[in-house]
């Protein structure tokens, strides 16, 4: 598991469990209960368990709001599923009665995290799908995950469920039951929806059902590259190790999703008529990333003249600080082959900041069209770091230098996706 991102707050174990332990009504001002029961997850100890289910049982006088409470509690439950705490099995199991949802979906979530083949308790999960205003995503998610058999009457109900996310993991927990996945394309159809959260969580149940066909589809569905890149590497992985596909076969797939231009993707949306640039640059701000990917498509093919002075100028009033449009502007500068913003996309490229970590390997993809050789030295610096995606994108980038020097370096790479394509040198005409 990743858990880069877990490890924000400096933290000791001990004060991150006396924080926990402090009552809601007595917490300071500077203290947070719940970045507490977050940060423990970094610390997969007995006493750190143990402060976990306590917080579960606090409970907070009348006199207290009981919100701050209960968001620590789901977090604790949440907490206790990503340590896989065995030992809290049957604290976990207890919060399926619970009143809050929310919490009955932390529990589902994390009994599933655990593993358990307690028929009792796959029981008890299998009938909250009767219960009203549940999360069944992930209650049936869950179900196909503990390869539940006898749940398969009752996800089968959801199947046609308005919720297009609900009806996607019925259809795929169904396959992955009956191991019989004729009905997947009904998932794959979705990576083209209308509806974004449809899109991104069709990715999740393909790389549930270890649908590796969809692979093609997947690098073509126009969502965040984060997305298209997980369910891609997650499959590859997964298929790779299980020799039941080759390197070669996602390969391109894997190198056109980071590479990440608009038109290998395919659209969901259109504009009736042509916008003007400001709009399309307000439109690099959407959180459906297919209407950016579409904005984007549209400025290089009918602003490609006027485009940088207005991206540059948008950057410094506002994109630099928001990690979405910062990302689209990067790449953007690149397809544009605009040499004025090296020194732009050589502060992206080294920006460590997590938020911006997918404008790192947008930096180093745009430098590489740019084609300004200076860039070289600091794309082989970027081989040193332990960001996956960096890494490959430098070396696609050092790639189009004419630089193959980082195959070398990166031949024994802990990831395995760097190491099979370090193994394509000497098949490469260019070398």
């Amino acid at each position: 598991m990743d858990k880069r991102f877990y490890s924000f707050f400096n933290l000791t174990e001990d004060r991150a469990i006396a924080i926990l332990d402090t009552p809601q009504n007595q917490i300071g001002e500077d203290d947070s209960r719940y970045i507490a029961a977050s940060h423990l997850v970094n610390f997969n100890s007995e006493k750190t368990i143990s402060a976990l289910v306590r917080a579960i049982h606090q409970t907070v006088p009348e006199t207290v709001p009981e919100m701050d409470n209960q968001i620590v509690r789901r977090k604790s439950v949440e907490t206790l599923g990503r340590l896989q705490a065995r030992s809290a099995l049957h604290v976990i199991r207890e919060c399926l009665a619970d009143a809050d949802c929310y919490m009955v979906e932390n529990a589902v979530w994390s009994l599933g995290e655990i593993g358990t083949k307690d028929p009792e308790i796959l029981e008890e999960i299998t009938q909250l799908l009767d219960k009203p205003s549940q999360t069944y995503r992930v209650i049936i998610q869950t179900l196909a995950k503990l390869d539940y058999q006898p749940a398969i009457a009752k996800i089968q109900q959801f199947i046609n469920d308005e919720s297009l996310p609900v009806s996607s993991a019925a259809i795929t927990a169904i396959c992955r039951l009956t191991q019989d996945f004729s009905q997947m394309g009904k998932i794959v159809d979705l990576l083209q929806n209308r509806n974004v959260i449809a899109r991104r969580l069709s990715i999740q149940d393909l790389i549930d059902a270890k649908y590796y066909a969809a692979i093609p589809a997947i690098s073509r569905c126009p969502v965040s590259l984060v997305f298209r890149l997980r369910g891609i590497k997650m499959l590859a992985e997964t298929g790779i190790k299980e020799r039941v596909i080759s390197f070669a076969d996602i390969q391109p797939f894997l190198e056109k999703s980071l590479i990440d231009h608009p038109s290998t993707l395919l659209p969901v949306h259109n504009h009736s008529t042509l916008p003007d640039l400001p709009r399309l640059i307000h439109e690099l701000y959407e959180t459906d990333f297919g209407r950016c990917y579409l904005a984007i498509q549209t400025i290089l093919e009918n602003y490609a003249d006027i485009a940088p002075n207005a991206l540059v100028s948008a950057y410094e009033q506002e994109a630099k600080n928001d990690y979405g449009a910062h990302f689209h502007v990067v790449k953007l500068l690149g397809w544009l082959k605009y040499a004025p913003a090296y020194d732009l996309l050589i502060e992206s490229l080294h920006n460590k900041q997590p938020q911006y970590q997918k404008s790192r390997a947008a930096a180093a993809i745009a430098l590489a069209e740019i084609g300004d050789k200076r860039a070289i030295p600091e794309l082989k610096a970027c081989l040193e770091s332990k960001i996956w995606d960096l890494k490959y994108a430098a070396l696609l980038a050092l790639e189009k230098f004419g630089d193959f020097t980082g195959y070398e370096v990166l031949a024994n790479d802990s990831d395995l996706l760097i190491r099979e394509k370090t193994k394509t040198l000497k098949n490469d005409p260019n070398y």
